[in-house]
């Protein structure tokens, strides 16, 4: 009897519902982390916009962590799910173990280094005298917890792999639920300040920790961690990096482009530019974040089309995503317009804040109803087996265009250049990314 894979055959606005809203929800769950933090200290009188800034200045650290987790974690899970499909059940169980090892090397390695050069980093990160103490404090403990955070994120790949999505996707309602829960009761109710905010943090991180390494222990995981394949082997770390590389380096370069953003923000606005950028981040990850869900889910319905030769379900899927993007960026760029004063004041209401809030808003986010647009089709390269493309696309607005910018616009025009870069990057990558597609879907 053969097996028909509804990947092949069932309708695709069904299986786009199907794989796109589980990964939806867990990448708005994450999401909260640093979101739910900066309200609660914005909205702490004795924080305030000094405390959005002390955790803004910090943010691109803790996307290095991220991105170390990705690079493990994706590496690790795609060679683990290779290993899977071909039966090869003890090559899966190595990668595992060494992955996990990998993990834990590295967080303890970033944890010790940065703790060390903490108070460099955070000044070259644009922190001002003022704003060091807060950022110092918030960083000094999130450093500590960096470690079970890599963990988490690169093992809860793996829990995906081994065939439990909803199960990876209640790892992230567990770290963001109880760090909601912990918020208010550290900042507000113990009084802790920022160093509450970052030990609600850990704690959340720690608890993932031992879920995602429990799974692997207990009976629910197909496959386990065992002692004997958590000895490294070199081709092994080779070929792991070598497949987690593109998402770190992409990670890496959103690291690079905040902390340059950090740094020319604090010179052309000060410290009230960089809160006021820091709750800027946060609505623009909260808007993102569901289109990056939606491409974690027409990828496999548009890879495994493509590889059956089903370039009709391949176009309908791609182009059903790049609709439904586009409505959700450009109801973003709508409630910005409508609402600018009410999305910044959930975190803070410093009129100061709340002034430059208004136009930065309206500025950063000009051309934001064309990055549906150009997230999916940069997706749809790497969802068709060119990942080359897929990274200079997806490059090109953070790196290629957007730092540059950041970087020279001020020189020219002061902070009101700084803010319009955003959108320069955001039209220009659309539409180098409109040729690309073009072509890439004539060739189908």
């Amino acid at each position: 009897m053969n097996y028909i894979n509804p990947l092949g055959e069932e309708k695709i606005s069904r299986l786009l519902l199907k794989f796109s809203v589980p990964a939806i929800v867990g990448m708005m769950v994450n999401a909260l982390y640093n979101v739910v933090d900066r309200i609660f200290i914005g909205n702490s009188p004795e924080l305030g916009t000094n405390g959005i800034a002390g955790i803004t200045i910090g943010f691109p650290i803790m996307i290095i962590y991220l991105a170390i987790g990705v690079l493990f974690g994706v590496g690790g899970a795609t060679n683990f799910s290779m290993n899977l499909g071909e039966k090869n059940y003890e090559g899966a169980e190595n990668t595992l173990g060494n992955t996990l090892i990998m993990l834990i090397s590295a967080g303890v390695l970033l944890m010790v280094s940065v703790k060390i050069n903490l108070k460099a980093i955070l000044p070259f990160f644009g922190a001002s005298e003022e704003i060091l103490p807060y950022s110092l404090e918030y960083m000094n403990i999130i450093t500590m917890g960096a470690p079970f955070h890599i963990v988490s994120i690169g093992m809860n790949h793996f829990i995906r792999a081994d065939g439990n999505p909803k199960l990876a996707m209640y790892t992230m309602f567990l770290g963001a639920g109880t760090n909601i829960i912990l918020d208010p009761i550290f900042i507000y109710g113990l009084k802790m300040g920022m160093a509450g905010a970052a030990l609600a943090t850990i704690i959340s991180q720690f608890f993932s920790f031992l879920w995602v390494v429990s799974y692997f222990i207990g009976k629910q995981s197909r496959n386990k961690l065992k002692l004997k394949y958590m000895k490294l082997k070199l081709s092994l770390v080779k070929r792991i990096t070598a497949l987690g590389l593109p998402g770190f380096l992409l990670q890496l370069a959103s690291s690079l482009l905040n902390a340059t953003l950090n740094k020319n923000l604090f010179v052309y606005g000060g410290d009230i530019a960089v809160s006021g950028m820091g709750v800027i981040n946060s609505i623009q990850t909260l808007l993102i974040m569901p289109i990056i869900g939606l491409n974690q889910g027409v990828q496999p319905i548009i890879s495994f089309n493509y590889g059956a030769r089903k370039n009709d379900r391949v176009k309908e899927a791609v182009k059903l995503a790049i609709k439904i993007a586009t409505i959700v960026v450009t109801s973003g760029f709508i409630i910005t317009r409508l609402f600018p004063v009410q999305l910044i004041s959930l975190f803070n209401r410093d009129p100061e804040l709340i002034s430059f809030g208004r136009s930065a808003i309206f500025a950063w986010f000009l051309c934001f109803p064309v990055v549906g647009f150009q997230i999916v089709s940069a997706n749809f390269f790497q969802a068709i087996g060119r990942p080359k493309s897929s990274m200079f696309l997806t490059l090109t607005r953070q790196l290629i265009l957007l730092i540059p910018a950041i970087i020279v616009f001020p020189k020219l025009w002061g902070l009101k250049g700084l803010l319009y870069a955003a959108p320069l990057a955001d039209f220009l990558s659309f539409l180098l990314t409109a040729v690309f597609f073009y072509s890439g879907i004539k060739k189908l």
